[in-house]
């Protein structure tokens, strides 16, 4: 494997026209409007900077994004893990800003009126919109686990799922643990937003105790019937590097949580922990879940995969990690990206009085550490299909990994500036 250089991949990036028949964008330079993006993580800051890009300037877009610096989520366990700093994986947003002109406003979106085509904010004030594009990311079920569902339980038993100030929160907790303590991190039913993500981070929280804290052990808690993600790859390493440390469990779902004592509440069984770290269920992100739009299952947003617009919902798209996962696609960063650019070459098709491609494409690579420099990856194409109205893999496309390296770790510190820079530069 290659590892492309960021300015070679910035030159592509940079490639409008070959770039956009990728994703079926024809009307580019006719199209005109304004687009307000919510949400300025993978999918949604992809999905600005690419309006402007492929418009050529000729669309206003709007991002409306709560957090003043883009944190990314893919790298954050090398901040658990100890090798990498909060800095590491901060992205600011002035290149949107200076470089291609978005107007980034640091606020929440509290409401959605899709038949006036507006939206109000929470500090005040609404906006209109030609077309909208939410990009939410995942909410937690907390009602899942009655005794997280407060704030005061959340501060103590953390998620780190959202790349933050838990985070760091959980990076002290480890640090704080007596040599000889107990992690156990729980993974919720699939689907959740990143698949090898949970199994990575006890990777990385045992490479860290091998080396600081040896009498000390990793329990993972899986809700699935087995590793969800990768598991040839992980169990061997497990085996290889971890073996008198990390200990896995299937099908064990994590039904309550007593926070005083630390315990996760099984169905059978309970356990305790000196640092118990809860990943709950997902759903869409709050601002779908609360505007109306048909969901599936009461979690995930139903939309239509040639132009990432919601089904019953004209105007409005949905990208992410919050809509209803096509067959094998993961929830990921990368994937996130790649709805970004099928969006806005969609939308710009309809601003243009045209129809979206009637056979978008996207690509996944997802990698994941197994210590603090090697890594290992996973592949996939996946191309949408008039028969059954989704997404479907491509068959004999991707791949995993053929062993853990050093070259991998690279390569995905390489991926991560690279398509940081693909979103935000």
């Amino acid at each position: 494997m290659m590892l492309m250089k960021r300015r070679d991949f910035l030159k592509v990036g940079a490639t409008a026209g070959a770039m956009a028949s990728l994703y079926g964008c024809a009307g580019s330079g006719k199209a005109s409007g304004h687009v307000v993006v919510v949400g300025g993580g993978y999918g949604g800051a992809t999905t600005a900077k690419y309006l402007r890009m492929w418009s050529e300037g000729g669309v206003q877009v709007t991002l409306i994004e709560r957090n003043p610096t883009f944190i990314s989520c893919p790298i954050s366990n090398l901040v658990i893990g100890g090798t990498k700093t909060m800095e590491d994986i901060a992205v600011s947003y002035d290149g949107l800003k200076n470089k291609w002109g978005v107007r980034v406003i640091q606020d929440d979106v509290v409401a959605v009126d899709a038949a006036k085509r507006t939206i109000s904010l929470k500090a005040g004030g609404a906006m209109t919109y030609d077309r909208l594009v939410l990009s939410p990311g995942v909410d937690f079920m907390w009602d899942q686990i009655p005794g997280l569902n407060n704030p005061e339980a959340q501060a103590k038993i953390l998620h780190a799922w959202k790349a933050g100030p838990q985070t760091i929160a959980l990076r002290k907790q480890l640090e704080d643990m007596k040599n000889g303590g107990v992690y156990a991190i729980s993974i919720p039913k699939a689907p959740y937003r990143c698949p090898p993500g949970p199994y990575e981070r006890a990777c990385l929280v045992a490479d860290y105790f091998k080396k600081n804290k040896p009498k000390s052990k990793v329990v993972i808690l899986d809700a699935n019937e087995d590793v969800t993600s990768k598991k040839g790859l992980f169990t061997k390493a497990w085996t290889d590097l971890y073996k008198d440390i990390i200990e896995y469990r299937n099908n064990s779902e994590v039904k309550d949580v007593d926070v005083a004592s630390n315990t996760a509440i099984l169905e059978f069984d309970k356990f305790k922990a000196d640092v118990l770290n809860i990943i709950p269920p997902h759903r869409a992100g709050d601002i779908a879940a609360k505007s109306g739009l048909k969901l599936i299952n009461n979690r995930w947003v139903d939309i239509n995969w040639l132009s990432m617009e919601v089904n019953g919902t004209p105007g409005v798209h949905v990208i992410g990690d919050a809509i209803f996962p096509a067959p094998t696609m993961p929830k990921s960063g990368h994937m996130a990206n790649q709805h970004g650019k099928l969006a806005a070459a969609a939308i710009l098709n309809q601003l243009s009085g045209m129809e979206p491609s009637p056979t978008p494409v996207v690509m996944n690579t997802c990698y994941s550490f197994v210590d603090a420099k090697q890594a290992i990856h996973v592949a996939s194409v996946h191309q949408y299909d008039a028969a059954t109205k989704t997404v479907q893999p491509v068959k004999g496309a991707g791949g995993v990994s053929a062993a853990r390296s050093e070259l991998e770790g690279k390569v995905a510190l390489g991926w991560a500036k690279n398509i940081w820079a693909d979103m935000l530069a």
